[in-house]
Order: C-alpha cells, then sequence, then structure tokens
C-alpha cells in the first residue's frame, strides 16, 4: 500500500534533469515574453502600434497621448501580469516539490481565498488602507488559508493524502469566499471586491508594482536558493533526511516563500487559480525533475501564461474585458479534473 501511495503522490514526469532542453526552454519563453509584453501593451480599446511602444518605453514624450497610455496604464498592466504569472507558478511548483503532492496550487488550497477573505475584512473595517498594508495582510490571510486547510487534512481519516488536500482546499476556499461575499453584501463593498473575485490585472498601478516587486524579487530569489532542498524534497522526507537535508527547516522556509508569493500576487490582481497547478507540470515535464531547472522555468512560462491571457482577454469581446481567471480556468479545470480522476485511481 505505501509505494501505491508513493506513486500516486508522484507525478509522472521524467526522472532525468535536460539542462540543455531546459536552457533553451528558459531562454526561449523570456524572447517570447517580451513580444508578449510588447504585443499586450500595443493591443485595447485604442490599438497602438509596436513602434509606438518603443517610443514610449525608451523616449518617453510626456505631450503625446498614446505615450501617456501607455506608461500610465498599460505598461504597469503587462509588467503587473509578468510579476503575478511567476508568482503564483512558482509558489505552485514550491507545494508540489515539498509536499509531493500533484494537485497542490495555492488556488485549490485555500491560499488564495485566505488572503482575499482577509482583504474583505479591512475593506469593510479599514477603507482607504494604503497598498503596503494591504500586502502584509494579504500574507496573513494566505497564511490563514494554508494553517486551516492542512489543518483539517491532517485530522482527517487517511492523513495528508493528494486529493485530501484538494477537497479540504476546495471546502475552506468556498467557505472563505461565501464569508468574503457576506461581508462585501453587509457593508455594501461588493463592487470594491468584485476585481478580487474576478481576478485580473487591469487597473495596476506603478505604485503597487514599486511595493510588490521587492516581495516578489525576494520570493522568486529564496525560491532558487531553496531549489535543491526541494528537489531532494520531492524524492521523499527520508531520502532528504538521508542526504543531510533539515527537512523542518526547509518545509518551512518553503510554506514562507509560498505565503509571500500567493499573498503578493493576490494583493495585486485579485485570485487567479491554476497557474500554479499547470504551469509546474508543463515545466517539469519539459526540463525533468531538477528544481533548480522546474523554478525558473516555471516563473516565465507563468508570466507568458498570464500576459498572453490577460491579451485575449482584451480581444475576445472588446470593448469590454473578460476576466484572465475565467480564460485559465478553461485550461486549469480540465487539467485538474485529469490529474484528480489519476491519482483517485491511484489510491
Amino acid at each position: 500500500m505505501s509505494s501505491r501511495l508513493q506513486q500516486a503522490a508522484e507525478p509522472a514526469v521524467p526522472m532525468r534533469s535536460r539542462p540543455f532542453f531546459a536552457t533553451v526552454i528558459l531562454f526561449g519563453g523570456i524572447a517570447l515574453l517580451v513580444l508578449g509584453l510588447a504585443l499586450s501593451i500595443s493591443v485595447g480599446a485604442a490599438d497602438i502600434k509596436l513602434s509606438t511602444v518603443w517610443e514610449a518605453v525608451f523616449k518617453f514624450n510626456p505631450d503625446l497621448t498614446q505615450h501617456q497610455i501607455i506608461q500610465e496604464l498599460r505598461l504597469p498592466r503587462a509588467l503587473a501580469g509578468a510579476l503575478v504569472g511567476a508568482c503564483f507558478a512558482v509558489a505552485g511548483a514550491i507545494m508540489q516539490g515539498m509536499t509531493r503532492n500533484p494537485l497542490a496550487d495555492s488556488g485549490l488550497l485555500g491560499i488564495n481565498a485566505g488572503a482575499g477573505f482577509v482583504l474583505a475584512l479591512i475593506f469593510a473595517f479599514f477603507p482607504g488602507l494604503p497598498f503596503y498594508f494591504l500586502i502584509l495582510y494579504s500574507f496573513a490571510g494566505a497564511a490563514l488559508g494554508m494553517f486551516l486547510v492542512y489543518g483539517i487534512a491532517a485530522i482527517s481519516k487517511g492523513g495528508l493524502s493528494p486529493v485530501r488536500l484538494a477537497l479540504a482546499g476546495s471546502a475552506v476556499g468556498a467557505l472563505l469566499v461565501a464569508f468574503s461575499e457576506g461581508i462585501a453584501i453587509y457593508f455594501h463593498i461588493g463592487q470594491d471586491l468584485a476585481f478580487w473575485y474576478a481576478g485580473g490585472v487591469a487597473g495596476t498601478k506603478w505604485l503597487q508594482l514599486k511595493i510588490m516587486a521587492p516581495w516578489v524579487a525576494g520570493g522568486l530569489l529564496g525560491a532558487m536558493m531553496l531549489s535543491r532542498s526541494i528537489t531532494l524534497l520531492s524524492l521523499g522526507d527520508e531520502v532528504a533526511s538521508g542526504l543531510g537535508q533539515r527537512t523542518g527547516w526547509v518545509k518551512l522556509a518553503g510554506s514562507v516563500l509560498v505565503l509571500v508569493l500567493a499573498g503578493a500576487a493576490v494583493s495585486a490582481v485579485g485570485s487567479i487559480g491554476f497557474i500554479g497547478l499547470v504551469i509546474p507540470h508543463v515545466a517539469r515535464y519539459l526540463v525533468g525533475v531538477d528544481y533548480r531547472w522546474i523554478i525558473p522555468c516555471s516563473a516565465v512560462l507563468g508570466s507568458l501564461l498570464t500576459v498572453m491571457a490577460d491579451t485575449a482577454a482584451r480581444m475576445i469581446n472588446p470593448p469590454y474585458e473578460t476576466p484572465i481567471g475565467a480564460l485559465i480556468a478553461l485550461i486549469g479545470v480540465p487539467f485538474f479534473l485529469y490529474l484528480a480522476r489519476r491519482e483517485g485511481r491511484n489510491l
């Protein structure tokens, strides 16, 4: 039975790392991301030529309306999409590696919902609070969601299996969202919270980027520094301990990084699910099981997915925008159902 549980907790991925192929994926993804950012900035209610985008970024003229649109609206929006995509993807990769749970994702495990719930409380009782404090409270909410999910799953019969964690995350997430909606109705802040429910990067300002950027940079750097330890943890606690890893400290550090990355992303753009579920699986399939490659590739691919989804959201039904959370869910939900069915069959 234990061997079957171990197989169920491990995703079906190539067992060898592919450094050369990973390098190609990494630099090719960065090149595509730059093109995607340029496309994202040029597309909108008023289409702008790519040459104008180049001039607005490198030769800004405040007297030109298109340059102002690019600098004040579209450029921070595109950069926010890249940052939050990297945050959600890397958070999911860390969680999947530490727990050996292929269903791990900050959205599915209630972390995003926890951050949203605390933000609802802040909007209700402390309206107008500066964004710097919002991001700190978002971290606390993310920690609340993680504590509830892992606590419920741990006390359930059978322990922390992947499917039980996903079920506990769905239940806790639904409960916290219901509380958030109740607060929104009672305190008449539904319009303020609607943005966080749908998830999107529209309206992101430079001030928000300046505040969240250090947290994101620190979280991504910390993830890279912890990547070798996460690779060992993904082989099992006993193997990692036998190789000299202090598994308790590694899990604590990884959990803090997940809270920082997911909390920063939710505070800026709301709850966008499934990025942290899908992207690490794609990266692991492409580059192998070494998290020294999985984490940076997940960051690039997550950024690319979010930027392209945001661009598509503006092109589906112009001049209206489709929530990017809904577009990504079109990919994420079938992928989640496939993984859940596979894990349930193996247990």
